[in-house]
């Protein structure tokens, strides 16, 4: 399996055998049990669908209830689909847990950053402030943004102060520093976006880190 979903619980560190402090955001991974399989003849491409937490029945509309009856399986609150190399090898009801990842082995994290609401220049967009001397009254005002008879306009694109976080952001090549297959925890170097209790996805991308 080349995923799996999890939330993210918070950072701490551990120690190597040399004494050297690592910084590890620790991530709940799993387990998630896969829910749909997707094949290049029937639908183009092949991925494996896999559902992580259970949903209450009454949360869910009619027809997406009627899903999980179809396969015999109890409702999910998530559901992501990651590709696979071979769809055919995987069953609906099998579960996927954290003992898919080795230390030291490359994950690329998927995650939703905090959110920050209205934020101006300073902010948002590490601009400079103005002087606090000689009568300045605008220091953390973004100033003249645009000109004056020609073109008589603000080109889009520049930046300005609004809403700021609440986005998808991805993190590759973070190595996995332990696995806790008993208790479902990746301890993964660094920090990882979001808050505590976010939901994250975590796909292996190959090689071996420190």
């Amino acid at each position: 399996m080349s995923g799996i979903i999890g939330r993210k619980l918070g950072m701490t560190r551990v120690f190597t055998e040399d004494g050297s402090a690592v910084p590890v955001t620790v991530v709940e991974a799993g387990p998630c049990v896969v829910t749909g399989v997707r094949t290049e003849d029937r639908h183009g491409y092949g991925a494996v669908q896999l559902g992580y937490e259970k949903a209450r029945r009454k949360t869910l509309t009619k027809p997406v209830a009627g899903q999980y009856d179809a396969v015999g399986l109890a409702p999910r609150k998530v559901l992501r689909e990651f590709r696979v190399a071979d769809p055919e090898s995987y069953e609906i009801g099998q579960q996927v847990t954290v003992d898919i990842f080795e230390p030291g082995e490359m994950v690329q994290v998927t995650g939703w950053s905090k959110g920050r609401g209205f934020q101006g220049n300073v902010r948002r967009h590490n601009k400079s402030v103005g002087r606090r001397t000689h009568g300045n009254k605008s220091r953390r005002a973004p100033g003249s943004i645009g000109q004056s008879a020609s073109p008589a306009k603000v080109w889009k694109g520049r930046k300005l102060p609004g809403r700021m976080g609440g986005e998808r952001v991805r993190l590759r090549s973070l190595p996995v520093v332990e696995v806790d297959a008993d208790k479902g925890l990746l301890l993964i170097r660094g920090a990882l976006p979001g808050a505590a209790n976010g939901l994250v996805m975590i796909r292996k991308t190959g090689g071996a880190g420190k």
